[in-house]
């Protein structure tokens, strides 16, 4: 059993998907430092904003870069902040086909 577990974690770690309830959960918003954009490397590219990361029981400012779609007509869905009864947690932003 305890090694199921540990593989779980080892899975769960590896594929970046964590439920809700393991989330960083907080009451009060970190500060937002957005990033100077630069140019656009090319017309394809889109600009990725700044996302925060959970790091030592709080969130850290990481990002803010130019990406190329990972397949013709994929978008970028912005991450956002979720509201729960306790506080509230950031998910991820992350590509989607149109």
């Amino acid at each position: 059993m305890l090694v199921r577990l540990a593989f779980l974690v080892m899975l769960v770690g590896a594929v970046g998907v964590v439920p809700a309830s393991a989330q960083l959960i907080v009451s009060v918003r970190p500060v937002w430092h957005p990033v100077v954009r630069p140019a656009a490397p090319s017309p394809r590219h889109v600009w990725i904003d700044e996302e925060w990361e959970p790091r030592g029981g709080a969130y850290v400012a990481v990002g803010g870069y130019w990406a190329a779609p990972p397949h013709p007509g994929w978008v970028w869905i912005p991450g956002h902040w979720v509201r729960e009864r306790n506080g509230e947690w950031w998910k991820r932003g992350h590509w989607a086909r149109r």
